[in-house]
């Protein structure tokens, strides 16, 4: 698979999304990058008090100086592993989701680059994850945890010894049925 499929197929219009004053937004960025597609992904530090130890994309919850979500996602981008993406990389937005413990409204973004420069974390994050996408959509499967199940729609990736579940499974499911859906997967 190519990045130059990989936006045709995360090609989308942004949806400009009214902020609402009773509900908490965040949002992320879903980067893809490499000629052997890789998607970039963070373990959180465990010292953080909402979803540490878990994976997640790049990203983090809106703040009033912010123009929009998508300008949250680069900031927060920016912010927690030292990359710097201009809008103009961003090709997609993907449907909203929520997530199960903190109550945030999540709107994922993607971006698809040809390499990155060098990352450093900041101290809300453990390590930088480099995962090769296609055999990672593979380990898509129901997310059989009794405590996940809360929401209707819970599943579960792998890669190496790390589990995603929640809301950044939730996001990567759209990926894979966008990419099944053109055969890429």
């Amino acid at each position: 698979m190519q990045l130059k499929e990989i936006k045709k197929t995360l090609k989308s219009n942004f949806q400009n999304i009214e902020l609402k004053p009773d509900i908490k937004y965040a949002s992320v960025l879903v980067v893809i990058y490499n000629s052997n597609p890789l998607v970039l992904m963070t373990k959180k530090a465990s010292h953080l008090n909402i979803h540490a130890g878990e994976i997640a994309f790049p990203g983090g919850k809106w703040e009033t100086g912010d123009i929009d979500l998508l300008d949250t996602a680069l900031r927060e981008t920016r912010e927690e592993i030292d990359l710097d993406v201009k809008r103009d990389d961003v090709v997609g937005q993907l449907k909203s989701v929520n997530t199960l413990n903190s109550g945030f409204v999540i709107t994922p973004y993607v971006a698809v680059l040809e390499n990155l420069p060098p990352l450093n974390d900041n101290h809300e994050v453990e390590s930088i994850l480099r995962i090769p996408l296609t055999p990672f959509l593979k380990t898509l499967s129901p997310d059989l945890d009794p405590h996940h199940q809360s929401i209707k729609e819970m599943y579960t990736l792998k890669f190496e010894d790390h589990i995603v579940w929640g809301a950044s499974a939730r996001i990567l499911k759209q990926i894979h049925d966008l990419f099944s859906k053109n055969n890429l997967v």
